[in-house]
């Protein structure tokens, strides 16, 4: 199977990136994707920390 990170997944890793060392033991991030044919494609990876309204604004 094939792994595609979409630009605006690779760009919402490059942001989360400052706030990985003060994580918790928890996985703070929803990683959104979907499966065509042999490809996972990965549309998003948000950090679940954020401000509620910017993670909707990052959905739509």
């Amino acid at each position: 199977m094939k792994i595609k990170i979409l630009e605006s997944a690779k760009e919402d890793l490059k942001e989360g990136f400052h706030f990985y060392e003060f994580q918790e033991k928890r996985f703070p991030f929803a990683i959104y994707y979907g499966i065509e044919e042999n490809e996972v494609r990965i549309y998003a990876v948000i950090d679940c920390r954020r401000d509620p309204a910017w993670i909707r604004r990052r959905l739509q």
